[in-house]
């Protein structure tokens, strides 16, 4: 299984609302509702600029994420491990496993794909948040060796005002 770039809007788009009707639970841990979370205006935000990416499983997709190779402002008031750079940084969205994969380890793999991808672009840490309700990726994240670095109270469109956590991991040991 490889990462590879998404190109086409409409395939990325029927498979994340395939993952939001389709996901057991969906409603209450990740709280994804197409058209609130994801949207086609995120959507097509990644796609535009080449941060879309897929999971393949012998040429089907199996999995999703995009890989932004910076952090927004929003992520400088965490309390991370190290102050970095926000271009030394990759963040990591919508990492999602299509529901006839589910249940596999898709979501670690798709972590370390993006690790990896982050690592040839000069990237020193991984970054990511999570609604404070989505134990699943909680614990994926941390099994994956994924640090909490604390939560913030957000607003999202598909929540209102709820809790997220944020979980960082060095991909580059500084000496």
């Amino acid at each position: 299984m490889k990462l590879v770039p998404a190109l086409l809007f409409e395939t990325v788009k029927e498979k994340y609302k395939d993952v939001s009707e389709n996901t057991p639970m969906i409603g209450t841990y990740a709280r994804w509702e197409y058209g609130k979370h994801p949207t086609d205006e995120s959507l097509r935000a990644y796609l535009d600029n080449g941060e879309m990416y897929f999971l393949e499983d012998q040429g089907k997709i199996a999995g999703m994420v995009a890989v932004v190779m910076h952090q927004d402002e929003d992520y400088a008031s965490v309390s991370w491990s190290e102050r970095l750079a926000d271009d030394q940084v990759a963040t990591l969205h919508m990492l999602a496993v299509c529901p006839e994969y589910q249940g596999r380890g898709l979501g670690g793999i798709i972590l370390e794909e993006a690790e990896a991808l982050a690592k040839r672009n000069g990237k020193q840490a991984v970054r990511l948040d999570t609604l404070a309700c989505n134990l699943p990726a909680q614990r994926m994240y941390e099994k994956s060796g994924y640090s909490y670095r604390g939560k913030q109270y957000r607003y999202a469109e598909n929540t209102g005002w709820m809790d997220f956590f944020f979980y960082e991991k060095e991909i580059v040991r500084r000496e």
